[in-house]
């Protein structure tokens, strides 16, 4: 269990930088991404979808102070992972974008949810002893 506690640590910051880079740098981040070129007003979407890693990111911290009191939360990122990596598959299946534009994302949705389910089963056990 002591090597899983930076879990959600980790995914808090991975939160908070993506929603860093979606708020100050939306066109930039996508091109970076590999995406294709997309007009300036799509920064305005791109800057709620910010607000939700941002909070979220924030969230984790909190989750990590008490995590068996805010399972409800840490199984939410674990579902907002699991639609992540299903719109990439869908995506990435349709021919739609590249796997070489997808992999990275859809490595990390399988990360992210197998190192939270992982935290949460020793959180429950360790409430258990």
């Amino acid at each position: 269990m002591k090597i899983l506690k930076f879990a959600p640590y980790l995914v808090g910051v991975s939160q908070l930088v993506l929603g860093a880079l979606y708020l100050f740098m939306p066109i930039g981040f996508l091109a970076m991404l590999g995406h294709t070129p997309v007009q300036a007003d799509i920064g305005y979407p791109l800057s709620m979808l910010a607000a939700r890693f941002l909070v979220y990111g924030v969230g984790m911290f909190y989750i990590a102070r008490a995590p068996l009191q805010n399972m409800f939360w840490l199984y939410g990122m674990v579902a907002i992972q699991a639609l992540d990596l299903a719109g990439g598959l869908y995506y990435t299946g349709a021919g739609i974008v590249s796997i070489a534009d997808s992999g990275v994302a859809m490595f990390n949705a399988t990360f992210i949810m197998v190192i939270l389910m992982a935290y949460s089963v020793g959180v429950k056990k360790q409430a258990e002893q």
